[in-house]
């Protein structure tokens, strides 16, 4: 699943998981077999009612108005959703990151001709593969794109920690912390070092040595380091 930065209005960096091309086809024939069921029910209920010929038509499109709709109406009342995109979890959003409104979402359904009907989906697969940010002709003149909403999760956003065979822990008493303890010092630390931020280092020493009771020989964050790779290994090992 790739990821690409939008720009915030107060010109905040935000990273979104562009929707892949499978969940979007997905999405896309979850949400047309849903207009063909409501297509062959009218069609059905318009038989049993035996109408006039010439009544019919009249009936029968405005009885289908809401399937013609169907992606204009649900994305513009569903915060950027359709049933597909919901069971996928995707939805529209605008590329700066707020909330489209109903012109964003009628362009790019308008297009839906172009991307969708007279290419048969060549041309949205097309785009998106180009611009690789999850736009199909309809977004790039919307200004929208499709996300996905599943949350990636990798072995560093958890406690695990990788640890050698001949590991030699220095603190026991980590043992008086728990996995949410943990969890939270190395979020914090990981943050802390990537962005550089000394304090919060600083602040999670002090606040270990305290809970932990211990005087810790290294640098505040080797000690901190060592404070997870530590618990790793207790865990790992009871």
């Amino acid at each position: 699943m790739d990821e690409f930065q939008i720009e915030t209005a107060q010109n905040v960096g935000i990273n979104q998981n562009v929707a892949s091309i499978g969940d979007r086809l997905l999405g896309y024939l979850i949400d047309s077999a849903i207009i063909l069921l409501y297509f062959i029910a009218s069609i059905m209920l318009l038989v049993t009612l035996d109408l006039d010929m010439g009544d019919a038509w009249a009936i029968y499109l405005l009885v289908n108005l809401p399937a013609f709709l169907y992606y204009v109406l649900l994305e513009t009342f569903w915060d950027g959703k359709t049933v597909g995109k919901s069971v996928m979890r995707t939805k529209v959003v605008k590329l700066d990151g707020s909330k489209p409104g109903f012109a964003n979402y009628f362009v790019r359904w308008i297009l839906r001709i172009v991307d969708v009907v007279l290419t048969s989906g060549g041309a949205a697969v097309l785009t998106i593969l180009i611009k690789g940010n999850g736009q199909r002709i309809g977004d790039i003149a919307a200004g929208t794109t499709v996300i996905s909403e599943k949350q990636k999760v990798s072995i560093d956003d958890t406690i695990l920690k990788e640890i050698p065979m001949d590991y030699v822990p220095s603190y026991s008493q980590v043992t008086v912390l728990n996995d949410t303890d943990i969890q939270k010092v190395k979020n914090l630390y990981d943050e802390a070092v990537r962005k550089g931020n000394h304090n919060i280092i600083l602040n999670l020493h002090h606040r270990l040595v305290k809970v932990m009771n211990v005087e810790p020989k290294e640098k505040p964050v080797d000690f901190v380091a060592k404070v997870i790779k530590d618990y790793n290994y207790y865990t790992q090992n009871m």
